[in-house]
């Protein structure tokens, strides 16, 4: 990943038409050298996560630096989203047409996928019917719901300290596959005073 010069950052609060209603998105526009669109989806939507998650932040953030427009929808059901959880499916549909909204204000830019925990699993499923440079996993609840097989060049980080997910059955889950991993050590689930470390981390597996 390779930073840009720090220029004026816009924010757009949007509400994204989805078939269930509406979305809340996120929208942070660099606006100067726009490399590409970063999509991060937040954890589980009935368990506290939401667009202002400190790992989807962290990770918006680390592309933003690079010259990347990020893109943090809320899913069903939290905050000013419409709808109701709908365990991966609906939201795999709701994210797939936030990116078509998005891309159309940036023709031409290409998309990473980004998902923490819940929203690996839903990104993992989006990257079925999306095009994207990269899918990068953090903390995928791979015991949790089942995961298909992704692409080769998709990247898993993940704490050795996780409490949620066993590390080694995320490592086990990667390693089946080939995947690139990053592990970061000491932290556990939400990477609590490790998000400097995560950080670095997306910005080694990111090509921004």
């Amino acid at each position: 990943m390779s930073r840009c010069s720090a220029g004026p950052m816009k924010r757009y609060k949007l509400r994204i038409p989805v078939s269930v209603g509406k979305l809340e998105t996120v929208v942070d526009d660099p606006e100067t050298e726009r490399r590409g669109l970063l999509l991060v989806a937040h954890p589980h939507p009935l368990h506290g996560g939401s667009l202002d998650n400190k790992v989807v932040t962290t990770l918006a953030k680390a592309a933003n630096e690079a010259g990347w427009v990020s893109v943090r929808p809320n899913f069903r059901g939290v905050g000013m989203s419409d709808g109701a959880f709908d365990a991966g499916v609906g939201e795999t549909d709701d994210l797939l047409a936030v990116a078509r909204f998005v891309e159309a204000s940036y023709p031409g830019l290409p998309w990473v996928l980004a998902g923490f925990s819940f929203g690996a699993f839903v990104q993992h499923r989006l990257r079925q019917q999306l095009d994207a440079r990269r899918l990068i996993l953090v903390a995928p609840a791979v015991t949790m719901y089942e995961f298909d097989p992704v692409p080769e060049d998709t990247v898993v980080i993940f704490g050795d300290a996780d409490e949620l997910i066993p590390p080694a059955a995320i490592q086990l889950w990667a390693q089946r596959q080939g995947l690139a991993t990053k592990v970061v050590h000491e932290a556990g689930h939400f990477f609590h005073g490790k998000l400097a470390e995560l950080k670095q981390a997306f910005e080694e597996a990111c090509p921004c």
